[in-house]
């Protein structure tokens, strides 16, 4: 039988209400939830039995239900704002009774202990120089909450903090009480869902949020709270900390699958992204004339800065306009000048024509202000510099003209495409060689060993490849005319060889991204395969090896910084093998690529494609960092942050903050271990054989005869398409087969339907095969390895908590939608047996009485969920059963209503869709 959390529903009927759990602030649930009570009586009083967990929703119409689903959704979002609430909370008073080193994942803690174990500046330093942190967006279909709403969940929060203050009047807090009650019943009235497609400006729009919101203003006390640690822990040592810490985005540049991102999609993306940067420092630079009002009367001002001014107001040519107007105010009139150049290069980045001279780079505008630094300094001021000035700076340093380095991603399906239309081209009608054949590879060479011709036309090409080769001279254009760092890189999808990454060269050549570097030719955009499968993994290190070898990617790695990107798809390989089997082979590629950068001397960094859940990747960031192969973070990291997971990190100050310092902090921990975040002894042997047995066990799922028949009927896999929540299609070629489905609705569905198979099949079969075949022996190296290993642990750990998102009796009912009865008992027997297995296993490996018992805190937020959400698991399964079987077309919207908005609970409950 599954594990639960709860004895029962609270009626096989009615919804259960509301549970308080330890996890959340009492008295914030108590004020949310009296809030939402209010705003239901107001416009649906039926649905305050719902709230109460008394209604008989079996009755329920339709259109009643899915106002009961909207409820319950909105109810989810709130607990999940007051256990943000309550966390932060919890690591405000430990900072306030213990101190900022008792954190976990501080950097505080971190640099104590560094410090404790003798490890002396001059190695935090060179790590402070090579470090590069840049967690990405991406527009994975995981979220599918508007922006417009975002901005009321943020709102609620910031109200129900103020609320904790004991500061106010009964008269005061009354107000805030009805402004609390106000926003939620916006929330209400709008609706969360897109009732439309969304478009990829509307994704530009829901990225740029987080940056509006939090991101601009967080991140730049994200590096002062790095430099006061630091200090504190070295003292007597002054520290050089660079922007290391960026963002990067994939939302307007993801091509793969997505023909709605087109060349320019990129280009008014890119322009949209530097007006939001732009629009921040011209801000910034507003406030700072207003409050620096020094008058040289009562400061004189240092002669290096009166040249420097007196430059300015020449550049200007308003420079007896700017002096009347601030008379003996040097700061101010320096700063008007520099408010005009950043709104000129407004206006030239809108398309309009500057009234006075702009900035070409971000550079000029950060010089600038080092230069009003410098000239406070001189003057005394000091102070005011570091904290008036220097965080201003600090953010264009960041953010620069372009808020986040934009990558482009494509698959080789394209590029392959586009590179035979260039060879017909070249040579005529005739067939092209062979992708994989030598002919094929010496026309890949000899193209980009030739000089390129300028004057080459593509307008005879086909209309796909003369947009790829639009998007990559895009490039050349952006980086010389907006920002040389408005673009990370390319990812290169499906990479199966060497000649996959030198045609992506190719293309930038052709489209005249390439530099001329001392006389050779050099790439400055990175170019970065992807490994998603595990036969993509495994042969990852030969096709890194091959490649390094040709001078033009040795040339443009060592332009580029010395160091080659490469990145590894946690949910493909996921789908792919299995859990166990796609983290061990994850890690194993990590270790032979870490030590074939060595061997080589070009370091090899990694772009970790993460997704929101445990399925795709999704693992407690300090933990997950813990866990990787000794060496192969040397400061570099770079990561995916989407859908659901952006929401939860970034939507609120507070948090973004402690996710940014988790983040970094872990980087940071685990390269000053270097060498000693080594496998204890049989490490790798046992990982395997489990990943060998558990990969069979799971494989033999996959090749169920009649699996796809069984898992389209029995979720909502096709109906999760019709939320809206991105504009990408499913599917990548528009097949219906598993192997070019999506991994984000591959898990989606699975976790709607509570098998959540992703998640642990074959975890059972690989453990009681080792034990099996091992014996006594064997069963205790896997208890020591549990104890000593910190990735078995990380496995068995988040295969424990997803065991307890299982619920059997649910699934089964899901089965029931499957037509085939010899299909359905064959594949959910098969599922059954499996779980039980797995149960027993896990449990006897750890120790356990009960599954997850060592996290409390999820065991406890999950119980206040689970009646819930196991209702509505019932309630979806008769929607998809009267959704698909309805004809009459009104009828059959009313239901899509409530089955959408129970797709919706459902993940939100849960807290993770793909």
């Amino acid at each position: 039988m599954p594990t639960t959390l709860h004895a029962s529903p609270a009626s096989v009927t009615g919804f259960a209400p509301p549970v308080i759990t330890g996890t959340s602030s009492e008295g914030a649930l108590d004020i949310l939830f009296q809030a939402l009570l209010d705003v239901a009586r107001r416009h649906d009083p039926e649905l305050e039995a719902v709230l109460h967990g008394t209604a008989d929703i079996s009755r329920f119409s339709p259109e009643m239900l899915a106002r009961a689903l909207q409820v319950q959704g909105i109810w989810f979002q709130l607990i999940s704002i007051a256990e943000q609430n309550a966390a932060m909370r919890r690591r405000r008073h430990t900072e306030r009774t213990e101190g900022r080193a008792a954190l976990g994942g501080s950097f505080a803690k971190v640099f104590s202990e560094a410090r404790a174990r003798g490890i002396p500046p001059e190695t935090i330093q060179a790590l402070l120089n090579d470090l590069r942190i840049r967690p990405t967006l991406t527009a994975h279909p995981t979220e599918g909450k508007r922006v417009t709403v975002l901005e009321k969940f943020r709102r609620i929060y910031l109200v129900l903090r103020e609320l904790e203050m004991p500061r106010w009047t009964d008269r005061e807090r009354n107000g805030l009480m009805n402004e609390l009650r106000d926003q939620i019943e916006l929330v209400w009235m709008t609706g969360e869902l897109h009732l439309e497609k969304a478009t990829v400006e509307r994704e530009v729009a829901w990225g740029l949020h987080f940056f509006d919101e939090s991101l601009f203003e967080m991140l730049p006390e994200t590096m002062v709270s790095l430099e006061e640690s630091l200090s504190e822990a070295y003292p007597d040592t002054p520290f050089k900390v660079p922007p290391f810490f960026q963002f990067g985005s994939w939302i307007g540049g993801d091509r793969d699958g997505n023909p709605f991102v087109t060349a320019a999609v990129t280009r008014t993306t890119l322009q949209r992204n530097a007006l939001a940067s732009l629009s921040r420092y011209r801000d910034g630079v507003r406030e700072l004339g207003r409050t620096l009002s020094l008058t040289e009367r009562t400061l004189p001002v240092p002669p290096a800065f009166r040249d420097a001014l007196t430059h300015q107001l020449s550049e200007s040519g308003q420079a007896r306009a700017i002096e009347r107007r601030n008379p003996g105010e040097a700061y101010r009139q320096y700063l008007s000048c520099v408010l005009r150049k950043i709104e000129a290069t407004i206006a030239r980045n809108e398309g309009r024509h500057p009234s006075g001279p702009d900035y070409p780079s971000a550079d000029g505008l950060i010089e600038d202000l080092r230069t009003l630094e410098r000239g406070l300094a001189d003057a005394k001021c000091s102070a005011l510099a570091r904290d008036l000035v220097r965080p201003v700076r600090r953010m264009v340093e960041i953010f620069r003209f372009s808020t986040v380095r934009l990558d482009l991603r494509e698959n080789t399906t394209r590029t392959s495409e586009t590179l035979r239309a260039l060879w017909q081209q070249e040579n005529g009608e005739g067939e092209p060689p062979a992708l994989d054949s030598p002919a094929w590879r010496s026309w890949l060479d000899a193209s980009l060993a030739r000089p390129r011709n300028p004057e080459r036309s593509f307008e005879n090409l086909p209309d796909a490849a003369r947009e790829t080769l639009a998007t990559f001279a895009l490039v050349a254009e952006m980086r010389e005319n907006l920002d040389r760092e408005a673009f990370g890189a390319f990812v290169l999808s499906m990479t199966r060889s060497v000649p996959d990454i030198l045609g992506a060269y190719l293309l930038a050549k052709e489209a005249g991204v390439f530099l001329d570097a001392s006389g050779t030719e050099i790439c400055p955009l990175p170019i970065v395969p992807l490994f998603e499968t595990i036969d993509d993994l495994r042969a990852g290190p030969a096709i890194m090896r091959e490649l390094l070898a040709v001078p033009v990617v040795r040339r443009s790695t060592r332009w580029q910084g010395g160091v080659q990107e490469v990145m590894i798809g946690y949910s493909d390989s996921n789908k792919d093998g299995g859990f166990v089997a796609a983290n061990w082979e994850l890690y194993k590629a990590q270790s032979k690529l870490t030590r074939l950068g060595q061997e080589l001397g070009v370091p090899i960094a990694f772009f970790h494609g993460r997704g929101g859940s445990v399925s795709r990747g999704g693992v407690p960031t300090h933990r997950g960092i813990a866990a990787q192969p000794p060496g192969s973070i040397r400061g570099r990291f770079r990561i995916t942050e989407q859908g659901e997971v952006v929401s939860f990190k970034y939507a609120n100050r507070g948090t973004a903050a402690y996710q940014m310092e988790l983040l970094a902090a872990s980087v940071f921990e685990h390269a000053l271990a270097g060498d000693g975040n080594g496998q204890p002894a049989g490490h790798d042997d046992a990982l395997e054989a489990l990943a060998g047995a558990s990969r069979a066990a799971y494989v033999n799922l996959l090749n169920t005869p009649g699996l796809v028949d069984y898992f389209q009927a029995a979720s909502p896999l096709d109906e999760i398409a019709l939320l809206n929540i991105g504009s990408r299609p499913a599917r990548r070629f528009g097949a219906r087969s598993l192997s070019d489905l999506r991994a984000i609705p591959w898990v989606f569905a699975w976790s709607q339907n509570r098998h959540v198979v992703t998640g642990w099949y074959g975890v059972g079969s690989g453990l009681a095969s080792f034990i099996d075949v091992r014996g006594r022996e064997g069963e205790a190296t896997l208890k020591r390895l549990f104890a000593d290993s910190r990735v078995l642990r990380l496995v068995l750990d988040e295969v424990e908590k997803t065991l307890l998102m299982v619920d059997l009796d649910i699934a089964r009912a899901y089965a029931g939608l499957v037509p085939d009865a010899g299909i359905r008992d064959r594949i959910f027997s098969a599922i059954e047996a499996e779980y039980a297995l797995t149960r027993e296993m896990v449990l006897r490996v750890s120790g356990g009485s009960e599954l997850a018992e060592r996290f409390p805190l999820f065991r406890d937020r999950l119980k206040g969920r689970l009646p819930t959400i196991n209702q509505v698991s019932r309630e979806q399964v008769e929607l998809l059963a009267r959704y698909r079987s309805e004809t009459d077309e009104d009828r059959k919207e009313a239901v899509k209503s409530a089955l959408l908005l129970s797709i919706n609970c459902i993940a939100v409950g849960f807290g993770a869709t793909g």
